[in-house]
C-alpha cells in the first residue's frame, strides 16, 4: 500500500492506493490563493495621508450682508486628513466620515490639525487622531477664513477694519474717515485701524495703525458685519456633500463637528437640512460650544432662531474686519491654574501661531509698532448669531456627544449642560467635562515631569482611551471620545450619560438624569 499527498484548491488531501481500492482522506487546510488574498489586507489603517483643495461656488443673491458680493465667484479651502492602508483596506471595513466646523477667528487646519506634540512626543492633532482611528476627516476654512476667499475689497482690505466709535451722543470723533458700532466690543474690537498709534502711556494693543495703515484712519468699502450664520450653512452643505462624495462613508452620511462658535453654526446647518438632515448626517458633536450662556454673562439668553429676529443692536456691526493675535493660549480661571499644572504643551503656542502666519502671508505682513518688522495678525469676518436655542435643540434626534472643559471662559461650562437638557427628542446622547481642559481643550495635554497629577498612582485606574496609566491630557481624551462616538455612538460604552473626566484623565459616571429610565 502506498500514501501519495497532493495539494487541491487549498486542501491536503492523501491518497492511499490499496489493491482493491483508493481512499481519499482530507487532512490539513493550506491557507492557500482565495484565502490569502482575504488576508493581506489591513483592517486598522497603517497611516495617514493630508489633502487640500478648493471648493468653487459661486455667492448667491441676498446672500451675504453686503450685496456687492454677490455673484462673485469664491472658493472654500477644505483640509482632509484620511487614514491609509498599506496593504489596502480589507473587505468589511467600513469608511467613516466627519466635517469638522471651526470657530470664531481659527481657521480649519489650525483648529483641528495643530502640528505640535504632547510631552510624551504625542500628536495634538485631532484629525490625525481620528485618521488613525479609521475615520476620514473634512476640515473647511469658511468663507472669510484662512485660505478661503476674503474678497480684495472685502477682508483683504485694512480699510474694513474697525474705525472710533461713536462719542458721547452718537456724535463722530473722526467725521472725514467715519465712526463704528459694533454689537460686543470683546469680540468685535473698535478703533482697530488706530491702535499702535498709542497715547504714549498705555501698552500698545494689536492692531494696524502703524502696519499697514502708516497712521491713517480710511473710510471702508464695505460698511456692514461680513456674514451671517446662514452664509457658512451654504459652505457647511458643499461640504457635507463633497465627504460624502469622496469619502462614500457608512449609510451616505457624515458627522458633524461643531467647536466653539462653530456649535451654533453646525445646529444651524441640521436645522437648514430639514428633512434631509436625516439622510445625511448620522451623528452631532459639539465640542467647547456655546448655546445659550454667552461669555461674561451670569444668566441665560436665547438666541432667536432667524436673524430678522435679533434686536438692532445685534445687527449694528458695521465693519467687516475683525483683527486678533496671533499667539497665546486661552487663561483658566487663576486659582486653577496650580491644581492643572503641566496643561499646555511646550512650544504649542509657537506652533499655533506659526500654522496661522503660514497660512495667511497677508496677514503675516500686518501687525506691531515697527513698520520694518510686522508682527503678523490673525485675520476673521465680523458676524452676527442666531439659530441655536433650545426651540432648535428640541426638533434634534441625531445622537449628540457634547464635550467641553470644565475650566472653559470663553465658553461658559454651563453651555454643555444646557444643551443636554435641551436635547429633548434625543435617547442617545452624552456630556463629557473635561477637568484642566480650557477652551482649547483638544489640543491641551498633561505633562508629568510638571505635575503629578497626571498620574493618579493607583494602579487599577487607566485614563479614558488610553493603555498608558500617564494621562497625554484633554487632548487625548477629546480624541478618544469622538472616535469612540462617531464608530459606535457610545461614550465609555454608554449610550446616554452624564461623565466627569479628571485631573488624571479618570472617567467617571454622574447621576444620569436626561437618559431612558433614569
Amino acid at each position: 500500500m502506498r500514501a501519495t499527498s497532493i495539494l487541491l484548491h487549498g486542501f491536503r488531501y492523501r491518497f492511499v492506493c490499496a489493491a482493491t481500492s483508493l481512499v481519499v482522506a482530507a487532512s490539513s487546510v493550506v491557507i492557500a490563493a482565495p484565502f490569502a488574498r482575504a488576508q493581506n489586507c489591513d483592517r486598522e489603517p497603517t497611516g495617514t495621508q493630508t489633502s487640500d483643495y478648493n471648493l468653487a461656488f459661486t455667492v448667491p443673491q441676498n446672500l451675504m450682508p453686503d450685496s456687492r458680493f454677490a455673484d462673485r465667484s469664491a472658493t472654500i479651502r477644505v483640509h482632509r486628513v484620511s487614514p491609509t492602508y498599506a496593504r489596502g483596506k480589507c473587505p468589511g471595513v467600513q469608511n467613516l466620515a466627519t466635517v469638522l466646523v471651526h470657530g470664531r477667528a481659527q481657521p480649519g487646519s489650525t483648529t483641528f490639525d495643530l502640528r505640535a506634540q504632547d510631552a510624551a512626543g504625542g500628536s495634538l492633532s485631532l484629525q490625525e487622531a481620528l485618521a488613525r482611528a479609521g475615520i476620514d476627516t473634512f476640515a473647511p476654512d469658511l468663507l472669510g477664513y484662512g485660505r478661503s476667499t476674503r474678497f480684495e475689497d472685502g477682508l483683504d482690505d485694512p480699510a474694513n477694519a474697525s474705525l472710533p466709535g461713536y462719542g458721547p451722543g452718537d456724535t463722530c470723533a473722526t467725521p472725514a474717515a467715519g465712526c463704528d458700532k459694533t454689537r460686543n466690543a470683546n469680540i468685535f474690537p473698535l478703533n482697530q485701524q488706530a491702535r499702535y498709534l498709542g497715547d504714549g502711556i498705555t501698552p500698545p494693543i494689536e492692531g494696524l495703525g502703524v502696519n499697514p495703515l502708516q497712521g491713517e484712519l480710511r473710510p471702508h468699502k464695505s460698511h456692514t458685519y461680513f456674514a451671517n450664520i446662514d452664509v457658512w450653512v451654504r459652505d457647511i452643505m458643499q461640504v457635507i456633500d463633497d465627504a460624502i462624495a469622496k469619502a462614500q462613508p457608512r449609510a451616505n452620511k457624515v458627522v458633524l463637528l461643531g467647536y466653539s462658535f462653530g456649535g451654533p453654526r453646525v445646529a444651524r446647518t441640521l436645522y437648514r437640512l430639514g428633512e434631509q438632515a436625516d439622510r445625511k448626517v448620522s451623528q452631532l458633536v459639539f465640542v467647547d460650544s456655546l448655546f445659550n450662556r454667552l461669555p461674561g454673562q451670569t444668566t441665560d439668553v436665547n438666541l432667536p432662531t432667524e436673524e430678522a429676529q435679533l434686536p438692532p443692536v445685534d445687527r449694528s456691526t458695521s465693519f467687516p474686519l475683525n483683527i486678533s493675535p496671533t499667539g497665546g493660549w486661552d487663561p483658566i480661571s487663576p486659582g486653577r491654574e496650580p491644581a492643572c499644572a503641566g496643561r499646555i504643551p511646550a512650544g504649542a503656542p509657537q506652533a499655533l501661531k506659526q500654522q496661522v502666519l503660514e497660512l495667511d502671508p497677508l496677514g503675516a505682513s500686518w501687525g506691531g509698532s515697527d513698520a520694518e518688522l510686522p508682527t503678523g495678525v490673525l485675520r476673521s469676518p465680523t458676524f452676527t448669531l442666531y439659530g441655536w436655542n433650545p426651540t432648535v435643540a428640541a426638533t434634534f434626534d441625531q445622537p449628540t456627544l457634547i464635550l467641553h472643559g470644565a475650566e472653559d471662559l470663553p465658553a461658559p461650562l454651563v453651555n454643555a449642560d444646557n444643551m443636554f437638557n435641551a436635547l429633548t427628542s434625543v435617547t442617545n446622547k452624552a456630556v463629557v467635562k473635561v477637568e484642566c481642559g480650557s477652551h482649547f481643550m483638544p489640543a491641551e495635554g498633561c505633562d508629568p515631569t510638571r505635575s503629578s497629577r497626571c498620574d493618579d498612582g493607583i494602579p487599577d485606574t487607566i485614563p479614558y482611551g488610553q493603555t498608558s496609566q500617564v494621562w497625554a491630557g484633554p487632548h487625548s481624551t477629546a480624541a478618544a471620545a469622538v472616535a469612540e462616538w462617531v464608530k459606535r455612538g457610545t461614550f465609555n460604552s454608554k449610550e446616554c450619560g452624564r461623565f466627569r473626566v479628571n485631573a488624571s484623565g479618570i472617567v467617571n459616571e454622574e447621576a444620569p438624569t436626561g437618559c431612558p429610565g433614569a
